[in-house]
C-alpha cells in the first residue's frame, strides 16, 4: 500500500519498493531509493531468519516508513526485514542498513530524533539507535498479539503500542516494563494511533470497527468516541465493514481521518475551551480513493490519490473552511514527480485490503445448533417413514398368506 509524509522540505512517498523524495522548496532532482538494489543481507545476518522462513522467499516491498520531527531522517523497513536509515541533510543518502527480527508493521522515531522504534507482526517493539547507525536492536516490550501502530508522547516520556485484540498500552518509554495505564474501549483491532501536539495529553486512536476515539492517554480515560459511519450517513444497519486506516494531527490542532476504500477526508477540530473533544469541521470528498494523507509542519495537508492523472491533492485552511490549491508551485513539483513515476505505484493499484483478516470472526453455535437439529429430525423421519413402509408391506403380505392358506384349507375340506 502506497503512503505518505511531509516535513518542511520534503514531500515523501512509498509504494511496492521504491521511495521518493520530492523537494518543495527548491528546484532539484527528486531522490529515488530502490529497496531491490539494496544490500541483501546487512552484517550479522543469517540465510533463515526467526520467523522460519527463507530470505528467498521474501520481497523488496517496503512495510512502513515514518519521517523524524525535524526532517532530519527518514527510516523504512521491507519484506527481506531490513531497516534502512536515511539522513535529509544536506541531501539524501543512506546512513545504515540493519537487521530487523521480524516483518514490521510500523514504526516511529522518538521527538528527540535519537531513537526509532519498530514494532512488528510478533507483537514485539524494538528501539533502533539513530546516533549510532550500527547499532543492533534492542528489544523494549512485547505483546501477546499483532501490532498494528506504535506513537510516542511529545516529551519522549511513554511508548504508545496498539494491537489485534483492541488494546492501546501505555508504557514508560525509559523503562517499558513499566506500564502506566490502558485505553480500552475499541471492538475490533486499532489501526492508527496519533498524538496532538496542541493537547499533548491526547491521543487519538482509530479501529477497524468504523470509530475515532479521544483518550486522555496518561490515565486511560476516554473522552470521546465518534462514529465515522453516522458521520458519512449511514445507517445503523449497514453491515458494510468501515476501518479507518489513518489519523493525522496538524500543528494547529486539526484532525484528517481516512477510511478504506471511501473517497473523503472527515475534518475535525481540537477544541478545550468549552468542552475537550473533536468537532466535526468539514468532509471533504475526493474525486478518488485515497492510499494515504498527511499534514506538514505549516498545517497544510496533502493527500495521495489512487489515479495518475492526479496523484496528489493539497488543501489549506482558510477562514471559509479548507480549500483545495490548484496552481499552488509546491503542488506542481510533487504532481510532476509522481506522474513521472508512476510505475511505482502498480503494485498499489487494486491491491488486497491489508485489514482484510484482522477482523475477529463470530460464530453462531446456537444456529448452527438448530440446523443439525433439524437435519436430524429430517433424518429420523425418513427412516421411520421407511420403516413404516416396510411394516405395512409386510402385513400386506402376511393378511394375504392367511386369506391364501385359508382358501387353500376350505378346497382340501369341500373335496
Amino acid at each position: 500500500m502506497a503512503a505518505l509524509a511531509a516535513c518542511e522540505d520534503w514531500v515523501v512517498v512509498t509504494s511496492g519498493k521504491s521511495l521518493i523524495a520530492v523537494s518543495i522548496k527548491s528546484e532539484r532532482e527528486p531522490f529515488l531509493y530502490d529497496c531491490s538494489k539494496a544490500e541483501q543481507k546487512p552484517k550479522d545476518s543469517n540465510n533463515k531468519s526467526e520467523e522460519g522462513g527463507s530470505e528467498e522467499s521474501s520481497t523488496d516491498k517496503i512495510l512502513a516508513f515514518a519521517i523524524s520531527s525535524c526532517g532530519k531522517f527518514c527510516a523504512l523497513t521491507d519484506d527481506r526485514k531490513r531497516l534502512v536509515l536515511f539522513r535529509t541533510e544536506p541531501s539524501w543518502h543512506c546512513v545504515s542498513i540493519r537487521r530487523v527480527v521480524r516483518r514490521c508493521t510500523s514504526l516511529v522515531f522518538t521527538e528527540a530524533e535519537d531513537e526509532i522504534l519498530v514494532a512488528d507482526k510478533s507483537g514485539d517493539v524494538y528501539s533502533f539507535s539513530v546516533l549510532e547507525p550500527e547499532k543492533e536492536g534492542q528489544l523494549k516490550l512485547g505483546h501477546l498479539s499483532m501490532l498494528l501502530a506504535v506513537a510516542v508522547s511529545n516529551d519522549d516520556k511513554y511508548v504508545i503500542t496498539a494491537d489485534r485484540d483492541e488494546k492501546i498500552r501505555v508504557s514508560v518509554l525509559k523503562s517499558p516494563h513499566n506500564i502506566q495505564s490502558f485505553c480500552l474501549g475499541h471492538r475490533e483491532f486499532v489501526s492508527a494511533l496519533c498524538t496532538s501536539a496542541l493537547h499533548p495529553d491526547w491521543l487519538m486512536s482509530g479501529s477497524g470497527d468504523g470509530t475515532v476515539k479521544l483518550w486522555e492517554y496518561e490515565t486511560g480515560l476516554q473522552l470521546q468516541s465518534l462514529d465515522l459511519k453516522e458521520l458519512a450517513g449511514m445507517s445503523p444497519s449497514n453491515t458494510k465493514r468501515f476501518a479507518i486506516s489513518r489519523v493525522v494531527g496538524s500543528p494547529d490542532g486539526n484532525v484528517a481521518v481516512l477510511c478504506e476504500s471511501v473517497p473523503a477526508v472527515h475534518l475535525f477540530r481540537a477544541e478545550v475551551e468549552t468542552e475537550q473533544k473533536l468537532i466535526p469541521s468539514e468532509t471533504l470528498m475526493l474525486p478518488h480513493c485515497a492510499w494515504d494523507l498527511t499534514f506538514d509542519p505549516r498545517g497544510h495537508l496533502w493527500v495521495l490519490l489512487e489515479s495518475q492523472d492526479q496523484p496528489i491533492l493539497l488543501y489549506t485552511h482558510t477562514q471559509d473552511g479548507w480549500e483545495c490549491e490548484r496552481q499552488n508551485p509546491e503542488l506542481k513539483m510533487v504532481m510532476e514527480a509522481l506522474q513521472s513515476h508512476w510505475d511505482m505505484f502498480l503494485d498499489s493499484l487494486h491491491m488486497e485490503s491489508p485489514f482484510k483478516h484482522l477482523y475477529k470472526v463470530n460464530f453462531d453455535n446456537m444456529a448452527s445448533y438448530l440446523q443439525k437439529k433439524q437435519e436430524r429430525i429430517q433424518q429420523q423421519e425418513q427412516k421411520g417413514g421407511k420403516k413404516r413402509v416396510g411394516q405395512l408391506r409386510q402385513s400386506n403380505g402376511a393378511k394375504k398368506k392367511a386369506k391364501l392358506d385359508t382358501a387353500t384349507a376350505v378346497s382340501h375340506d369341500s373335496g
